[in-house]
């Protein structure tokens, strides 16, 4: 927490000025209560507001105390949006996608994973997609157009659905797009927040099912890439150990289907997520893949800085008041 004046915080000096106030008129109070001549009746009276005739003031207090604080524009630490941020969906298609260990398939529950990222990824960010077998290709380069990114996503059944993993090359792709995106740089920010310090302009998110068969770098040679460039890189291994591709091949002329196992590789993700300063998340059914995709898109394309909370102490202070009020009204003394 701070304060974009904190020399008004000496305000609060009013509140044991207040609190004195109160005690002294209490004192001055209980001295002309000795005339009263019932005293059975006085001291049951007193017996029952003993403790409740102390909340009305007491949130009087609190509201005044929460007024002056107000006054110091208070600012509270958070993430808020960047006009500056691209994040970089990166998913595996290959034929281990077509298992369905996850349902409806590992394919399916990414789709349906990516999507919702885009519909909590702030609207000002730009995103961009990558699609990954044997060998990357941009099937939708990084934009605000989210109607344009979700029709790329729908189209990822059909590319390269039998390749293999190039998990390394998909990776250098990803950070070069990253790259290319850094050089572009458009002009200073124009959020309405004060922002700490700066944060990465672009991160990328990744989704693999399964280990590198294909390709010409390494997992952690396309890792270090993405890391000389300051890109982290979020990755996210889809699928159980358990998980089996079944094949049509051999189903002809009386032969059988292959079933050739497809376990992810959460070692590497985990790996290239360390390297690059990312996080990883390891989805083995939908709900996990949702989960992890919602929080992501909470947090990508955000930047760490300051939010002014002034209307929300005011509000409050506005509640304590109202119901120091009514209290005082309801338990407040009548006459018989």
């Amino acid at each position: 927490m701070s304060f974009d004046r904190p020399i008004l915080l000496l305000t609060l000096l009013v509140v044991p000025l207040a609190i004195a106030a109160y005690l002294l008129i209490e004192r001055r109070r209980m001295r002309y209560a000795v005339t009263f001549t019932n005293l059975d009746v006085l001291a049951s009276v007193v017996g029952k507001r003993s403790t409740r005739r102390f909340v009305p003031p007491a949130l009087f207090l609190l509201a005044l105390s929460l007024l002056c604080f107000a006054l110091a524009r208070p600012q509270r630490s958070t993430l808020i949006p960047s006009d500056k941020a691209t994040v970089i969906l990166v998913v595996d298609v290959s034929g281990s996608m077509h298992a369905t260990d996850v349902k409806p398939s590992r394919l399916g529950a990414a789709q349906a994973a990516v999507r919702t990222f885009l519909d909590r990824v702030p609207k000002r960010v730009r995103v961009g997609l990558i699609a990954f077998s044997s060998e990357p290709e941009v099937a939708a380069p990084p934009t605000t157009d989210r109607d344009l990114v979700r029709a790329s996503v729908n189209e990822l059944d059909f590319l390269q659905a039998y390749g293999g993993t190039a998990l390394g090359d998909a990776l250098a792709a990803a950070a070069e797009l990253g790259k290319k995106v850094i050089r572009e740089g458009k002009g200073p920010q124009t959020i309405a927040y004060t922002v700490a310090k700066p944060d990465p302009l672009v991160s990328i998110l990744f989704l693999s099912d399964g280990k590198q068969t294909r390709g010409t770098l390494q997992p952690l040679e396309g890792a270090q890439r993405a890391k000389a460039a300051g890109i982290p890189v979020y990755t996210v291994a889809l699928g159980t150990p358990q998980g089996v591709l079944t094949t049509p091949f051999g189903t002809f002329g009386g032969g059988t289907a292959r079933r050739i196992p497809v376990p992810p590789d959460p070692a590497t993700l985990t790996a290239v997520a360390k390297l690059t300063g990312g996080k990883f998340f390891n989805a083995r059914s939908a709900d996990a893949l949702q989960s992890a995709y919602k929080e992501l898109g909470s947090k990508l394309g955000r930047v760490k800085g300051r939010k002014e909370v002034t209307n929300e102490a005011v509000a409050i202070a506005a509640l304590a008041l109202l119901a120091a009020g009514i209290l005082s009204a309801l338990w407040g003394p009548r006459l018989p």
